[in-house]
């Protein structure tokens, strides 16, 4: 796992506070907010967005890697945090399976996912591998 300081992770877990602002979730009330860090300090943002027809909609991990490898990061992805809840509430959550998979493509699995805790006392730090092991990636195409 690429270590990042304690400075480094309260600015990107503070960048994914700010992100869940622009949640759209009226059906579920789940606000997320993402953030990734570049290797080059460049941070994307995203939210969670929701249609009524539940299945167009898209979670905040992706939308922020999707907003870095449109703008060119594919191969210089530094960590992601998130954090979400109902309300100012944050709880716990862990990236979705497609979040996951979506992430594979482009980071490896020492890939570093920082989780706001439950109530905003501190953060979980793990990995990709660790969230996905086994894969599926292009290797086995």
């Amino acid at each position: 796992m690429k270590k990042l300081s304690s400075e480094q992770i309260e600015n990107l877990l503070t960048q994914a506070l700010s992100a869940r602002k622009a949640s759209y979730s009226p059906y579920s009330g789940f606000a997320v907010g993402a953030a990734i860090l570049c290797d080059d300090g460049t941070v994307f943002r995203g939210a969670n967005l929701e249609n009524a027809s539940y299945p167009v909609g898209i979670c905040a991990e992706r939308v922020a890697l999707f907003k870095a490898v449109s703008e060119g990061h594919t191969r210089d992805l530094a960590a992601l945090a998130l954090c979400g809840g109902k309300g100012e509430a944050v709880v716990f959550c862990a990236p979705c399976g497609m979040c996951r998979q979506a992430l594979s493509e482009f980071c490896g699995p020492e890939f570093p996912i920082i989780i706001m805790n439950e109530n905003r006392k501190g953060y979980t730090e793990t990995t990709l591998g660790d969230l996905l092991p086994g894969a599926f990636s292009k290797d086995v195409l």
